[in-house]
């Protein structure tokens, strides 16, 4: 099978949650022997930024973990019929140009022979929906949505049996527990959400880290002065942004994590947790959780993890963690067991193969809008 994937950035995790769930997936098909192409436009704002931030040496960390991937730019005029000759799975993350999926989905409409699908990671769909129904789906073959509740939006946009929820999950050719030595405190590895968690991140995971008496590093971009101050205000680390490959080297020197969800996830889009669940349970790192309704029973709560439902609960929980080494090795076993046995990044693409081989979709897509 020859797939096309346009995304935002392959490169680029600077404020982009989905790199790691996306080098998963394409490294995983690749490895099954499929050919792989990956566009991304010229003058992408993460790796712009990431590359402000940390210069080419930012990259380092994904090119030493993921020799197998590579992308190529792609200017707004470009020849997007040349982009996916040959191609038999055309995929197209949200985070694009509506001009480029309007094309796209014009190809399709026009007789091209790929199956084309639409990829949604995010909560505009609830948060924006004007801006995410101002995307052009004609021709489109489904939409891929990264949660059950997510799948309920598009199917009352019309799309019915035509949307599949795909979660997202851990690359665990890299996510896996490592012993390098001794461990110490919390880590907490996030952005700072655009106000979308800022209270929840100081009544979560900043006060009962403090008053648990847990050393806190934090580590994240668009923190903005006042955030950073509140971080010192507490005591907490601000290390600033690290690449997703070293991930799993930072869980390995930290006793715990904490699962701090934004908003939207906790309200009107249940169920979908942040990509450090599956990240931190995949390191064998124990979890504590804010609050949200694991709504598809994606893990086992009380077993794979700890939820904590107010601030007090989890200083509780976090104090617990701290004391007890065999709370800790029960959590990171199930954790573990969960993520190998339901979650990994092999998981997803016998999902989506087996999507695929269902979709059979015909020479020329019917015309359905978001």
């Amino acid at each position: 099978m020859r797939l096309v994937y346009f995304t935002h950035s392959l490169s680029s995790c600077w404020n982009h949650g989905n790199a790691h769930f996306l080098r998963g997936i394409l490294s995983e098909l690749i490895a099954r022997g499929h050919d792989v192409r990956v566009f991304e436009p010229a003058g992408a704002w993460s790796l712009d930024n990431l590359l402000t931030d940390a210069g080419e040496a930012g990259l380092d960390a994904y090119r030493a973990a993921y020799p197998e991937l590579s992308s190529r730019t792609f200017a707004p005029d470009a020849d997007i019929e040349r982009l996916v000759d040959g191609a038999d799975v055309v995929i197209v993350h949200e985070w694009n140009d509506h001009d480029l999926v309007a094309r796209l989905g014009a190809l399709r409409r026009g007789g091209a022979r790929f199956t084309l699908l639409f990829h949604d990671t995010h909560h505009r769909a609830v948060s924006a929906p004007e801006e995410m129904r101002a995307y052009d789906l004609n021709g489109y073959d489904g939409v891929l949505a990264f949660g059950e509740a997510l799948s309920r939006v598009y199917r009352d946009w019309g799309w019915g049996a035509r949307v599949w929820t795909w979660h997202e999950a851990a690359d665990t050719r890299r996510f896996h527990p490592r012993d390098d030595g001794a461990r110490d405190g919390l880590v907490w590895i996030g952005n700072w959400g655009d106000g979308e968690r800022t209270a929840e991140i100081e009544h979560y995971l900043l006060a009962p880290a403090r008053d648990a008496a847990l050393p806190l590093d934090i580590y994240g971009v668009r923190y903005p002065d006042d955030g950073k101050a509140m971080l010192a205000a507490y005591g907490a680390r601000y290390h600033g942004w690290a690449p997703n490959a070293a991930a799993p080297a930072i869980f390995a020197r930290a006793l715990v994590t904490v699962h701090v969800p934004r908003r939207y996830y906790t309200t009107i889009l249940p169920g979908i947790p942040t990509i450090r669940v599956f990240e931190a349970l995949a390191c064998g790192l124990p979890l504590a959780s804010a609050p949200w309704d694991d709504a598809e029973g994606l893990f086992r709560p009380g077993t794979d993890f700890l939820f904590a439902d107010t601030p007090e609960a989890m200083t509780r929980t976090l104090r617990a963690l701290r004391e007890d080494a065999d709370l800790r090795r029960s959590l990171a076993t199930a954790g573990l067991e969960t993520i190998r046995a339901r979650h990994t990044c092999a998981h997803r693409v016998d999902e989506l193969l087996a999507i695929l081989a269902d979709l059979d979709a015909p020479p020329v897509s019917r015309s359905t809008a978001a």
